[in-house]
């Protein structure tokens, strides 16, 4: 699970499962994340969710 709070307090989070990238690594790489003003990006799995499409319940690969 991914968990995300936001400074206004509001907290969200999601399954790893269903994203192909986040499922399969291992749980080192899944806890590298980066947070950028508009979302999170796993450098070493290239992976990118915006925070837009998390907070629309999008956090998988289509």
């Amino acid at each position: 699970m991914i968990f995300v709070r936001f400074a206004s307090g509001h907290e969200v989070s999601f399954p790893t499962k269903g994203n192909p990238r986040l499922e399969s690594a291992a749980e080192e790489d899944v806890g590298r994340i980066e947070i950028s003003p508009f979302g999170l990006h796993w450098p070493t799995l290239d992976e990118d969710l915006s925070f837009a499409g998390i907070l629309e319940g999008r956090y998988g690969q289509r």
